[in-house]
This record gives C-alpha cells, sequence and structure tokens, in this order.
C-alpha cells in the first residue's frame, strides 16, 4: 500500500496558500518537521496525523490516501485570492472559535 500523507498534505497547505512555517506553528511543531512530511522522509505520528487532519478539516484516511473523497464543499473555503496576512487573521479567528467551543 502507497501512503501519499505527504503529496496531500502539501497539496492541501499550497491550495490554502499556507506557509510550512505557519501550518507548523498551528499544529506545534517545526517547519522542517513539516518539510519532511511533504518530502515523505518522515511520517507523522498517529497523534500528529490527526492534528493535521483537523487543520485542514480532511479525515485521516483522506491524508493517508485511504479515502479518495476530496474535502466536501461546507469543509472547505475558497481564499485563493486574500493575502498570507489575510489568511493568517482567518486561521486565528477559527481557531479562536474552536477555542471558545471547547471551554463551553
Amino acid at each position: 500500500m502507497i501512503f501519499m500523507l505527504g503529496e496531500r498534505l502539501k497539496a492541501l497547505r499550497q491550495s490554502r496558500k499556507l506557509s510550512q512555517e505557519f501550518v507548523a506553528r498551528s499544529v506545534g511543531v517545526t517547519k522542517q518537521s513539516v518539510c519532511n512530511w511533504e518530502n515523505e522522509n518522515i511520517m507523522p505520528s498517529v497523534e500528529m496525523t490527526i492534528k493535521l487532519a483537523r487543520f485542514f478539516h480532511v479525515t485521516t484516511d483522506y491524508l493517508l490516501g485511504l479515502d479518495d473523497a476530496a474535502p466536501s464543499g461546507d469543509q472547505y473555503i475558497e481564499v485563493s485570492d486574500l493575502s498570507r496576512d489575510e489568511l493568517r487573521h482567518i486561521q486565528y479567528i477559527v481557531e479562536d472559535i474552536r477555542n471558545r467551543k471547547k471551554s463551553k
């Protein structure tokens, strides 16, 4: 079985115009870790794979190439025309909303 986590991770990140550094900070790892995952030098832990799936709003099966169903429209917002600063701002808003939900 061929896993394609690196390819899918990179495609998800690039489609949202996010830097490796931003993804790394968002999930609590180094930029080098994200780079190594995308280049398939190493695989993330099970816990980190789950964290990445949640960050990108996809299933772990999708990340691992076990499910070819791309993220549905209700899980994806088109942001290709936004600047990096605007994308970061939206990500912070989303994280704030999630944190508020957790604290209830």
